[in-house]
């Protein structure tokens, strides 16, 4: 882990680990194998003619070639690719050397058959992308949704002074600004799982040349479609030798937003512990500064939106280069590929992160009920309106003559204005009711 270059794998792998799943080298190998396996069963299933022999008991052991797929074997795998220099090609090799110890050499000619190496890989890819975003992704966000809903039910009643252009504005509720961002995120995750996970699997440059030319009376895109069906994925009908990847752009894009929304967070909590909003739950044996004892920084926001910003750089590069190809195809595509679990895993140490964060922050309600104490002059905008209400001539600039910029806007100031009104006492009554604490609007959607 010290010899690690890029953190992910070094300084941050404990918390990164469950991604190697699905990211890793051993994990691509893994899928590919997986696709390759699912093509050539589907192919025994139609059957070709040549494969009509195939005995049906092996197919439970060409699921095991999966299920039991090891370092070891990816290993071998690599040690093929030396020769091949070739990395699809020694999936391929390596699965019929496999057939050869099960006896299944007649048949070895037809894995693969047909494919070009994208076939496997815009079938692996998304596949990954979809089992990571399900498994490990998808649950994590859910986890830091309902931190921050119950941060929203807990506070849902502590008056909070706004703060519009960084000035004193109408107040709200500290429960409600939380719901703000769990209602933002929550509509980012919605749109996010309605995107459609699709490969590509035409052969050479997406014709089915070979297939056709091999078997002309077979439906060969129905056969296609029907595959990547059962894997879970959609079929993109019309591609070159590789997916377009405009809805791995999409499924990137929406990814950044979350992201993007999850800065706008981080930024508002370190700002409300800078103003003494929370205070944060001391770790015995922490140390804040090397120069300052008495610190407790708010370093788990921090680091969140460091790693937000990284995932964020590589998610713009990923959306805006992956759609882009030469032609029928160039190789620029398959090292970016490559790189699409570095952003994941910045993403998934954020919100660890922030999960982390969440937990240690102690809300300091006295300096709220402080700085609203301080702040009369917010009242000003439901004075003035319940004014207009009643007729009252130029109630706006009323307010604006007793309040803009004025210094010491203290209740007592509030009240002598509202006695001198000419309105009812009634109404006198109604406007004396209002105080910063009282004058929060509505509370949360049920």
């Amino acid at each position: 882990m010290l010899n690690a270059i890029s953190p992910v794998d070094g300084r941050y792998a404990a918390k990164t680990s469950e991604l190697s799943e699905y990211f890793s080298e051993y994990a691509l190998i893994r899928y590919r194998l997986l696709v390759e396996v699912a093509y050539f069963k589907k192919l025994v299933s139609i059957p070709l003619p040549q494969l009509s022999g195939f005995p049906k008991e092996k197919l439970t052991a060409l699921d095991e070639i999966v299920e039991k797929f090891s370092l070891r074997d990816a290993e071998r795998i690599k040690t093929i690719e030396r020769t091949t220099n070739h990395d699809v090609k020694a999936v391929e090799y390596f699965l019929k050397e496999v057939f050869d110890n099960l006896q299944l050499a007649e048949f070895k000619e037809f894995i693969h058959f047909g494919l070009t190496s994208q076939d496997i890989n815009n079938t692996a890819t998304p596949l990954m992308l979809k089992d990571a975003i399900e498994k490990v992704f998808n649950p994590l966000l859910d986890r830091v949704l309902a931190a921050i809903h119950k941060k929203s039910v807990d506070w849902k009643n502590i008056p909070m002074l706004a703060r519009t252009h960084g000035q004193p504005a109408s107040p709200t509720r500290l429960g409600k600004e939380f719901a703000v961002f769990e209602e933002r995120l929550a509509e980012q995750r919605k749109q996010l799982n309605t995107i459609e996970h699709k490969g590509k699997f035409g052969g050479a440059t997406g014709n089915f040349n070979a297939h056709l030319v091999s078997y002309p009376d077979l439906n060969w895109r129905k056969f296609a479609d029907e595959l990547l069906a059962e894997l879970g994925l959609v079929r993109s009908q019309l591609t070159t030798q590789i997916e377009h990847y405009d809805n791995l752009a999409a499924i990137f894009h929406a990814f950044s937003r979350i992201n993007t929304i999850f800065i706008d967070f981080c930024r508002d909590i370190w700002t409300y512990i800078s103003m003494d909003y929370f205070k944060q739950r001391v770790v015995k044996g922490e140390v804040g500064s090397s120069a300052m004892p008495h610190k407790v920084n708010p370093i788990d926001f921090e680091n969140a939106e460091g790693n937000l910003g990284i995932a964020n750089a590589f998610y713009g590069h990923l959306a805006g280069k992956l759609p882009i190809s030469r032609l029928q195809r160039d190789l620029t595509d398959s090292t970016v590929l490559r790189n699409i679990g570095v952003p994941m895993a910045h993403t998934v140490i954020a919100f660890k992160s922030i999960l982390k964060g969440m937990d240690k922050l102690l809300l300091n309600e006295s300096k709220l009920q402080k700085d609203l104490e301080q702040n009369w002059m917010v009242v000003a905008e439901g004075i003035q309106n319940i004014l207009r209400r009643e007729g009252y001539p130029q109630p706006y600039e009323a307010l604006k003559e007793l309040t803009r910029g004025a210094e010491n806007i203290t209740s007592l100031r509030i009240r002598q204005f509202i006695e001198n009104l000419d309105v009812s006492e009634e109404v006198k009554k109604e406007l004396n009711a209002l105080t910063p604490h009282s004058y929060t609007g509505v509370g949360l959607v049920p």
